[in-house]
């Protein structure tokens, strides 16, 4: 955790304790981005790593929805901490904050988590490259405003990728910090222009010939990457092709529709060999009623996916509770990072990422 968070101050948030956070202020970014800013209900202080994200429960519908988002603020000012969203079409948990989430406005929350941060990633390398793309800017946003807060004197810059001019995020903040910090140096990539706007910089998907411009020493920089799926896989691709020490790449992605192509492989052939030999139980989801086939050694998560049920879940190792579920009936083996509490697992919450069926269980869902 951030070692220079407040001591004598006020005393720490402990979402064990308080896991309420109270809206203290939207601010519109972007025609459809807003930043929206908690206090602990207790008025502690926070502590966290920049790049680390909360998870939230929001009531949508009427019923609980559990997302992970990165906190955008700083460690260096610990009473508030703010999020950066973008309205989403369709998205429930997007739009229910921006047409919902006022000051006054209390949610739960439990954090912090996450090893996505340049305090987590020790370096030899002085110098660091931050590359994001779209909503990927939060979690760079955060490590650049600690080090401009701290004077650190960081070796940075900052390429982040938007669809026009007018979706760049922070853009008038990040100009600033560029201004009056000489280490800190910002580059923008649009793919198109916007009606109105004129653009003079760089245009199009982030290419190699565009980062050897923008920092023809990226190769000796500590990168960090977080966008989109397919902003995420073009960057990685291209570092790698042209030779980068991928062991100083580190990235982050809140896309987590699918798994992993290894994840995937490795899933088609556990499944085989658990259809062989382990035990199948019924998972129903009541509020659906649907309902699946489970081996003993699946998780429940991964069973609903593999029959084509789409579930929210974000890391998939029980850190985050994106997943969590009430369970009705059943028994499970479950083995959490941290992402419950124990008063929610006596409750009969569980992880569907990682609990297994030790009996037919029927779910709240």
């Amino acid at each position: 955790m951030d070692a220079l968070a407040p001591r004598n101050g006020p005393a720490l948030w402990n979402p064990e304790e308080d896991e309420h956070l109270v809206c203290r202020a939207v601010r519109e970014e972007t025609h459809d981005v807003s930043t929206f800013v908690f206090a602990a209900r207790s008025g502690g202080a926070f502590r966290f790593d920049p790049g680390q994200f909360l998870t939230f429960e929001f009531p949508v519908a009427g019923e609980p929805v559990y997302r992970c988002y990165t906190i955008a603020s700083a460690p260096s000012r610990p009473d508030t901490v703010s999020i950066t969203v973008k309205r989403v079409p369709g998205g429930p948990v997007s739009n229910w904050l921006h047409d919902h989430m006022r000051p006054g406005v209390a949610v739960k929350a439990s954090g912090p988590m996450g090893e996505f941060s340049w305090a987590r990633q020790p370096s030899s390398r002085a110098r660091t490259l931050l590359l994001s793309g779209g909503s990927g800017v939060t979690p760079m946003m955060s490590m650049a405003r600690t080090g401009f807060d701290r004077a650190e004197a960081r070796d940075t810059v900052f390429v982040h990728a938007a669809r026009t001019p007018l979706d760049i995020v922070f853009r008038d903040e990040l100009d600033l910090m560029a201004r009056r910090d000489r280490a800190f140096r910002t580059a923008f990539v649009v793919e198109r222009d916007a009606p109105g706007v004129g653009w003079g910089g760089y245009r199009g998907r982030l290419t190699l010939p565009m980062l050897e411009c923008i920092a023809p020493d990226w190769r000796e920089r500590e990168v960090f990457v977080c966008g989109p799926a397919p902003f995420m896989r073009a960057v990685g691709e291209m570092l790698a092709g042209a030779g980068f020490a991928m062991a100083h790449h580190h990235e982050e992605s809140f896309d987590f529709a699918e798994l992993a192509g290894t994840e995937k492989a490795e899933a088609v052939e556990a499944k085989a060999e658990m259809k062989r030999e382990a035990r199948v139980f019924r998972i129903e989801f009541a509020k659906t009623r649907r309902h699946v086939d489970c081996p003993e050694d699946v998780t429940i998560l991964e069973a609903a996916r593999r029959a084509g049920i789409r579930l929210p879940a974000s890391c998939t190792k029980g850190l985050c509770g994106t997943c969590k579920s009430k369970k009705a009936s059943g028994e499970v083996e479950m083995h959490h990072g941290g992402g419950i509490r124990q008063r929610e697992i006596d409750a009969g919450q569980i992880l569907l990422c990682c609990s297994k069926p030790l009996s037919d269980v029927v779910i709240e869902r």
